[in-house]
């Protein structure tokens, strides 16, 4: 077994390897960029080497800096985490001129799945069941529009490199074709400097169902299926394991393909075999096809840890140092059922805007497992992923696990950034995901009842309020002038102001007026009712009040002396919703643009968003560039006055 690994990585993997390599008596170097130097998993390292500035490319994706800093530190191998550089062939190679051992695949495994198009016609090989598509070399759109049409509308254009849903376009008809051919083949030439493009049969109710395989080199088995269904613009939201409806006939089926898979192309460490299941009759044996193969440890691979027992992590490390598999195939048995839920800092009402932040507060409930590279203090960069956490539960039974979820998404608390914990806590009470009927169109089909904002309850208000005024740790003097009990207003934001008036009539009585409601406060032994209700934990930070009910809700303390007169908004300009880089700048001087029009697109969180015209005017100003870094609420473009 190693001394010591240097792990490539950031965040919440790089503080889950370290867990596990630690409890092995394997030190751990963590490297970090400039935006990390206080970051949770450099705290938690045996020693940390600074590699460069905040952006990836400087730091993170530096292969060559990061190898140095292996040996420097004296560490015998790198584990790559997920993303940045675990699966790129050429790291591989560096490392292992290095002298280094690299705690996954080899360098011809992964370029053997690199490319979607070549690792579909080794899977046919392998007797993996393929999509029915075209994925040959002939890009000319005249040859893919006849390849479109020998498929069989609808299909599916998908870029050859990459993931992460760029590049992919549904056409449904022949004359849609052409257009988005164009379209997908812009974004992947922007996402990956790869504009290659396959054509495949679009399934008509699909179901993300992958399976975790372990090889050694030689021989490979599979720790059963996760479900990844429940997914938006082809990004996983909760994932789950083992597959609801699946049989012992198709599990099998799909666990051996998985097997082929990983055995055809040496496979050595974790990796996970993607398949897009046709749920439209059931789960058949017949009905799942190949996509891709993850040639990493997946950011889910929690779930499946849960229902077998195995530490992924360890296996990984025992495998590179030179041992065989630590289990066969039929020593693997599934117990349970879990879920995985990805709490990320993202504005859900804004179209899943990601966020930054101070976490000024977070807990997790002891009843879950919870993966997180942040901690309450912590600020969510806009140079990576915003993930906060995943939030991990294993039950006897799916339906136990799945309320199991929901207690502890509702346990989670955050404060200092908004997040999507409502919209997971929606997802988990959804009929369709109960009953186990999923597949990748779920959220979009339901959506508007997945976001929609729940009205406030009053007491949720108070409660705020109290802290606001400092009424919720009251001495005996409390609420008393001149004699009399003492009556305070306060005024509280959360979209529209509302006013609280309280009559504090002692130190452990309080009656509040919020509109036409009458609200008592009173204090036991077991702390603050409001009427008759516990009041719930409440976190302050500056002027910003965060309720930890239904989800958490947040609200502004509202300064009378400070009114914000342009609350409405100004539609003249259009500014930058977070800090990232301006890739493209459209909009001219003089212009004549409609609401709605795109006017730049901001680079920010590994994603790219389109910034639109509010409303309908004359360009006045262009005030940024391409290639311009910018902040929170820097004004890109200025409409003429109306």
């Amino acid at each position: 077994m190693f001394n010591k690994i240097l792990i490539a990585n950031r965040g919440e993997i790089a503080c889950r390897v370290m867990e596990t390599a630690q409890k092995m008596g394997v030190a751990c170097v963590a490297v970090y960029s400039d935006a990390d130097a206080s970051a949770k998993h450099v705290q938690i390292a045996d020693e940390a080497v600074h590699i460069g500035g905040a952006a990836p490319a400087d730091s993170y994706l530096k292969g060559d800096v990061i190898i140095q800093a292996a040996l420097y530190t004296g560490a015998q191998a790198i584990h790559p985490g997920y993303g940045f550089l675990s699966e790129n062939p050429d790291f591989v190679d560096a490392v292992e001129t290095a002298g280094l051992t690299f705690i996954g695949p080899s360098a011809d495994a992964i370029r053997k799945m690199g490319l979607k198009d070549a690792a579909k016609v080794l899977m046919e090989k392998a007797g993996v069941p393929v999509v029915p598509g075209y994925h040959g070399d002939n890009q000319d759109p005249e040859h893919l529009a006849g390849a479109a049409d020998a498929i069989g509308y609808p299909v599916l254009i998908k870029a050859v490199a990459g993931g992460g849903g760029k590049g992919m376009r549904l056409v449904d008809r022949p004359e849609d074709f052409a257009a988005a051919l164009d379209s997908a083949r812009g974004e992947a030439r922007t996402a990956f400097g790869n504009d290659a493009v396959l054509v495949e049969k679009f399934v008509a109710k699909p179901r993300h169902i992958e399976v975790q395989v372990f090889g050694d080199g030689t021989y490979a088995v599979h720790l059963f299926e996760r479900d990844c269904s429940l997914q938006r613009r082809h990004q996983k939201v909760i994932e789950e394991a083992p597959a609801p409806g699946m049989t012992s006939e198709m599990r099998e089926a799909m666990g051996q393909a998985g097997v082929r898979a990983a055995e055809a192309i040496g496979y050595k460490g974790a990796g996970t075999v993607e398949f897009i299941v046709d749920a439209s009759d059931g789960l058949r044996p017949d009905r799942f096809w190949f996509m891709e193969m993850n040639t990493r440890l997946q950011v889910e691979h929690p779930v499946s840890e849960a229902i077998t027992g195995v530490d992924l992590v360890e296996w990984q490390l025992r495998v590179a140092a030179g041992e065989s598999l630590p289990m066969q195939q039929d020593d693997l048995t599934i117990t349970g059922h879990a879920f995985e839920a990805r709490l990320y800092a993202e504005d859900v009402p804004k179209g899943f805007l990601p966020a930054t932040g101070t976490l000024t507060h977070l807990q997790f409930p002891a009843t879950c497992r919870a993966d997180s590279g942040v901690r309450a203090g912590d600020t969510i960069s806009p140079w990576y992923d915003p993930m906060i956490a995943k939030v991990i539960v294993h039950g006897p039974t799916r339906e136990v696990a799945l309320e199991q979820l929901h207690r502890a998404l509702q346990g989670t608390e955050v404060a200092g950034t908004v997040t999507n914990l409502s919209f997971l806590g929606a997802l988990t009470r959804h009929s369709g995901f109960a009953a186990g009927d999923v597949d990748t169109g779920l959220i979009g089909r339901d959506l508007d009842a997945l976001i929609q904002v729940a009205p406030v309850p009053a007491r949720t208000l108070v409660a705020a309020a109290m802290t606001a005024l400092g009424l919720v740790d009251t001495a005996e003097e409390t609420g008393f002038s001149l004699w009399a009990p003492l009556h305070r207003a306060v005024q509280l934001q959360a979209g529209d102001v509302v006013d609280l008036d309280v009559q504090v009539e002692g130190p452990n009585h309080q009656v509040w007026q919020v509109g036409e409601d009458t609200l008592r406060a009173e204090r036991g032994a077991g702390g603050w009712l409001i009427d008759g209700t516990p009041m719930p934990c409440v976190a302050v930070a500056g002027a910003q009040v965060t309720v930890f009910d239904n989800y958490g809700q947040v609200f502004e303390i509202v300064d009378p002396l400070d009114r914000d007169t342009s609350a409405a908004g100004d539609t003249n300009v259009i500014e930058a919703p977070m800090p990232g880089l301006v890739k493209a700048v459209f909009a001219q001087v003089g212009q004549t643009v409609q609401e709605g029009e795109r006017l730049a697109i901001l680079e920010a969180m590994k994603m790219e968003h389109s910034l639109l015209a509010a409303r309908d005017g004359v360009v006045a100003e262009v005030l940024a560039e391409d290639g311009t870094q910018v902040e929170a609420g820097a004004a890109l473009v200025r409409l003429e006055e109306e």
